[in-house]
């Protein structure tokens, strides 16, 4: 089981961009079209199955919103999810 990270520790490293709400990590991309935004997500699929961590996803034609917890933690937030965040930042940058 993975541990959760308390609040102030969460906040002390969330990266840039990226939200602390409802105990998850949550981010939304803008991109050009629906086509750019759904590469991304593309994108965002192999890496979220490389890593077996699966983000919440919400895509409304140019806006990908992502929500990242970990269910073995009571969906609360991890290192793991702080990992994912980070490598779909290096995608969406």
């Amino acid at each position: 089981m993975m541990t959760a990270l308390s609040p102030d520790a969460v906040r002390s490293v969330l990266p840039e961009g990226w939200a602390y709400e409802s105990d998850a990590l949550t981010r939304t991309f803008t991109f050009a079209d629906f086509r750019a935004a759904f590469a991304f997500l593309v994108r965002v699929a192999f890496e979220a199955e490389a890593a077996d961590h699966h983000p919440e996803i919400t895509n409304v034609y140019d806006r990908v919103t992502l929500r990242l917890t970990t269910h073995d933690a009571g969906d609360r937030v991890t290192a793991r999810d702080l990992d994912l965040a980070a490598a779909i930042d290096r995608i969406g940058a």
